[in-house]
């Protein structure tokens, strides 16, 4: 019957467009579009989703035409509704969706008083009506867009027109004198787009970084907001992370940091004044033959707060004072002699691009090691060191807390996650063709395999069609949580020893994993862009000839270079543009290799004489870059 009457109305539009009588027309604009009863009756379904595409035909074939009428009838919907004339029924929310709809308001001059009023009844939606909006969103969009390419671009139209309206906003505000949290219709945009995210969340209709909104980034005052997020006092930008780039989050997490080492800094020297010394840093002082024991035995020893402090490392028997350095070569040791095989605490899964928790005898000491990892890899975090860690997007969805599924199961081992979909998939009888049980059988690392049950008494239950979903969300939970569970929580306890109820709750996993991993990106002309000279003029021939030298290198060897000029070959994230990289002048033409101060990411060069002499030298450089900080 519904169905009927979006003919009914499309068929009665026509005629009076054939007919010329655009009174009348008008008349049915404005009784239509200023009523959430007739939006509701006319364009929705028994099941109250809209009929977009019939929906966008209306829109389209009146857009020119009837304008002004839309503009009338939305703004005195808009404003009944707001005050309360038409009371917000169940199933009419829908007619929000059909507003946002309407192309007319892509137009700057209509957009700003139309989207003001609607984001605004959007945003203070009842929890029961926001449900039923974004469950009809999601459902009319799905039923009216078969292909998964099609609700993708749908869902992005709708995006984009909130986040122009937002960047209006965000531009139109007086930088000295207002904040984006005093605009109203910011605000309002903001929690509507919060809206939209959860769908999202829900159904992966478009990435989740078409969220980000660099006007929203620009405006953010974070030592105003921060501290409201933190006392959980008004609004705060964020409360709504998924606006904000990984790379503002790991700005904002490294000035979280930066004020809780202040703090147990001015701490330290408090006490030493009543109680005796006590070391402003945590101090590390390590011998590089036996790196594992000495970190192990030192950060057991100290507290909650010592681990709060900077950081300092030193090598025992080595010069250097560690400015960033040389912490930066003690991660890239230890993490690669924790990961190597022999060492046995993880394994490369079949693909070799990422690594698991191996699947071993576990006992006391191995469980340390394990926390210290985690340790480690909160302390990296905490002092702004990036990683050469390959683990999959799974282990920073466990230590967010997000809830884990079959997909998961993709970069661990693709090829059974192949298969576990195949069988539920499959269009046959299950129990004949597959034989399987609620058991599984694993291989430990030293090759010895062992059944394990899904489930109670699962030898005894057979995997069917009607089972078959319970079976693979079981075997899935199985390798991803409960076969390693010992050695996650061991490592998770560790990390939360240094992050837990920080900053790190704004990260999405793959967010996380990119400020701990870097970019994967070696984009050198963009380096080249912001390289600070010392000595040197931009357009020196030793400066071209480096350029020019370092261009030509293979991904290996540009990866050399970092390690050798910065002490990690990892990219920042944002890219290479973001590293603080400075050439300086170290002399006249000279035989020397060149140097680097590893603490502040500078290359020192002689003047030397050729483009050969210079690669030469570099690539001896490079040959023999990791024999310890102090050759640097």
């Amino acid at each position: 019957m519904q169905d009927l009457t979006i003919k009914s109305f499309r068929q009665q539009m026509e005629l009076l467009i054939q007919s010329s009588d655009m009174e009348s027309l008008r008349v049915l604009v404005m009784d239509t579009f200023s009523s959430l009863e007739q939006i509701s009756n006319k364009f929705s379904q028994e099941d109250h989703l809209l009929d977009i595409l019939e929906l966008q035909h209306i829109y389209t074939v009146l857009a020119n035409s009837m304008s002004v009428s839309f503009l009338n009838a939305t703004t005195t919907l808009l404003d009944h509704v707001k005050h309360a004339i038409q009371p917000i029924s169940p199933g009419r929310t829908g007619a929000f969706l059909a507003i946002l709809m309407n192309p007319l308001f892509l137009n700057p001059d209509f957009m700003a008083p139309i989207l003001s009023k609607l984001c605004f009844i959007l945003s203070n939606l009842e929890k029961s009506q926001r449900f039923e909006f974004a469950l009809i969103v999601q459902e009319s969009i799905i039923k009216s867009f078969p292909k998964k390419e099609e609700q993708s671009h749908y869902f992005l139209q709708l995006i984009t027109l909130l986040h122009q309206f937002l960047t209006l906003r965000v531009l139109s505000l007086d930088v000295n004198t207002e904040n984006l949290q005093d605009d109203d219709g910011a605000v309002a945009c903001i929690q509507t787009l919060g809206i939209f995210s959860a769908i999202n969340e829900t159904n992966g209709f478009i990435p989740f970084y078409e969220f980000y909104n660099e006007s929203v980034e620009a405006a953010l005052e974070l030592k105003d907001d921060y501290p409201k997020w933190k006392a959980k006092e008004g609004f705060s930008i964020c409360n709504y992370p998924f606006l904000l780039s990984a790379e503002v989050k790991s700005d904002i997490l490294r000035i979280e940091s930066m004020i809780q080492m202040r703090h147990e800094l001015q701490d330290a020297f408090f006490r030493a004044m009543f109680i005796g010394v006590n070391s402003p840093y945590l101090q590390l002082e390590i011998r590089r033959e036996e790196i594992i024991r000495d970190t192990l035995y030192q950060l057991e020893t100290k507290t909650k707060h010592d681990l709060k402090k900077q950081l300092r490392v030193s090598f025992v028997g080595e010069e250097g004072i560690d400015e960033g350095g040389v912490q930066k070569e003690f991660f890239q040791l230890v993490i690669s002699k924790i990961f190597h095989s022999d060492y046995g605490m993880f394994s490369t899964t079949e693909s070799g691009t990422v690594s698991w928790f191996a699947n071993c005898v576990v006992d006391k000491d191995l469980l340390r090691e394990y926390k210290l990892l985690g340790l480690l890899f909160g302390l990296a975090i905490y002092n702004g060191v990036i990683l050469d860690i390959r683990f999959p997007v799974v282990l920073y969805k466990k230590l967010l807390g997000c809830t884990i599924g079959l997909d998961d199961l993709l970069e661990i081992d693709s090829q059974l996650h192949r298969g576990l979909k195949q069988l539920l998939e499959f269009d046959g009888d299950v129990n004949e063709v597959y034989n399987r049980s609620f058991v599984v059988e694993i291989e430990d690392s030293l090759g010895n395999k062992r059944e394990h049950a899904l489930k109670d008494n699962g030898s005894n239950i057979s995997v069917d069609n009607d089972n078959r979903l319970e079976y693979v969300n079981l075997y899935a939970d199985f390798l991803i949580n409960r076969l390693y569970e010992d050695q996650f929580q061991a490592f998770k306890e560790g990390f939360d020893t240094i992050l837990q109820s920080t900053a790190i709750t704004l990260f999405r996993a793959e967010e996380l994993m990119q400020a701990i991993c870097g970019s994967p990106s070696l984009d050198f002309e963009e380096l080249e862009k912001s390289t600070k000279y010392d000595g040197f003029e931009a357009d020196a021939p030793v400066v071209r000839y480096f350029w020019e030298i370092v261009k030509e290198f293979t991904d290996e060897q540009k990866k050399q270079l970092l390690f050798f000029t910065t002490g990690s070959d990892r990219v920042p994230i944002g890219g290479l543009g973001k590293l603080q990289f400075i050439i300086g002048k170290n002399g006249l033409d000279s035989d020397r290799v060149p140097t680097s101060h590893t603490c502040f990411n500078v290359l020192l060069l002689s003047e030397y004489s050729s483009k050969e002499k210079l690669k030469d030298r570099l690539l001896t450089a490079l040959a023999n870059c990791n024999c310890g900080f102090f050759l640097n």
